[in-house]
């Protein structure tokens, strides 16, 4: 049984194939979203927001009266327009970010704290799936920073400098109860272990292993996110909710990098079966606005329904060790 959960996302035929058949599955929806759950007054910061789920978000968030920080790495100021237009809301604003480059996350983080704290809800959803491994400019590996590293150094530095009002590492925090919603996958389930020998190093593949890195970043982001939970809310002191999610396939670019001799087949099957980046924003929404969820220090969807991520991701040793490493390697950057 394990060994058919591995084989679920080795490759990008497998992965879709899963995604499909999740679809179809039974859902036992964990609760609603009306018209009546608003954001007004709130500041939404969501990033990866200039195509696919994140623009959809972005959307979203807007009409229901937040203040929407979409921070991207294009579409500026084109695509901040048009969820003006969309939402009916013209509190948008747009920050450029590249999240293979470090120095281009210090940079946003600062303006976000200059411009926008303190941040009530943050979505973290940027993500990619290159390919081939490639380098990033402080000589990293691409999928490794965007999906993961990124996230771990955007989030503690937001933290550390404030961003999130009296929020901090040590679980001291205000009146206001932020949200930090990481968007992962269920490719998280796929790895047998965390590669710790590995951590940090660039690994080449090709476009047969890109899934299985996938899945092991997505499992890296998981234990982050359950990690960051136990560290901002110790002893059951409530300081932040996380949230992490799978939404389950979405009909977006994500495969834009697969062989251009596949593009018109995948289009088409994710066009017929995949969700619009609309639908599979429903858990994202649901984390961002609904008061089922007030107070809660962490939790996962997958789609609408709530599930106990991997083993691997809740257990203390990793969520230690990968924190441990990661603020080691974030240093040494």
């Amino acid at each position: 049984m394990e060994e058919n959960k591995q084989e679920k996302y080795k490759d990008p035929f497998r992965a879709t194939l899963t995604g499909i058949m999740d679809l179809f599955k039974k859902q036992v929806p964990v609760g609603t979203i009306s018209d009546s759950d608003r954001l007004d007054g709130k500041t939404v910061v969501v990033d990866g927001a200039s195509s696919g789920l994140g623009f959809a978000v972005a959307i979203e968030v807007a009409s229901r009266g937040a203040k929407t920080v979409m921070v991207c790495r294009s579409g500026i100021p084109s695509k901040g327009e048009e969820v003006k237009r969309l939402s009916g809301n013209p509190d948008v604003h747009m920050l450029q970010v590249d999240f293979s480059d470090l120095r281009s996350i210090e940079k946003v983080c600062l303006e976000l704290k200059s411009g926008f704290a303190p941040i009530d809800v943050l979505i973290s959803n940027a993500g990619v799936v290159p390919n081939k491994s490639r380098k990033t400019p402080q000589g990293l590996e691409e999928m490794f920073v965007v999906n993961y590293f990124s996230k771990f150094c955007y989030v503690t530095s937001l933290i550390e400098n404030g961003s999130f009002g009296k929020l901090s590492l040590e679980g001291q925090h205000g009146m206001n109860i932020p949200r930090i919603i990481f968007v992962s996958s269920e490719s998280h389930r796929n790895p047998s272990m965390i590669k710790w020998d590995d951590f940090g190093r660039f690994t080449p593949y090709s476009i047969k292993q890109a899934m299985e890195h996938y899945g092991h970043n997505k499992l890296l982001l998981t234990t982050f996110a359950v990690e960051l939970s136990r560290r901002l809310n110790p002893n059951s002191h409530n300081a932040c909710s996380v949230f992490a999610l799978c939404p389950g396939p979405v009909n977006s670019n994500i495969a834009r990098e697969s062989p251009k001799i596949f593009q018109p087949l995948l289009r088409l099957v994710f066009r017929m079966f995949f969700r619009s980046p609309k639908d599979a924003s429903a858990p994202v929404i649901y984390f961002s606005v609904s008061k089922d969820v007030e107070g809660k220090s962490f939790d996962y969807l997958f789609l609408m329904n709530r599930k106990d991520v991997d083993s691997k991701a809740l257990n203390f040793d990793n969520g230690k060790k990968l924190w441990e490493m990661s603020s080691a390697l974030k240093k040494k950057m």
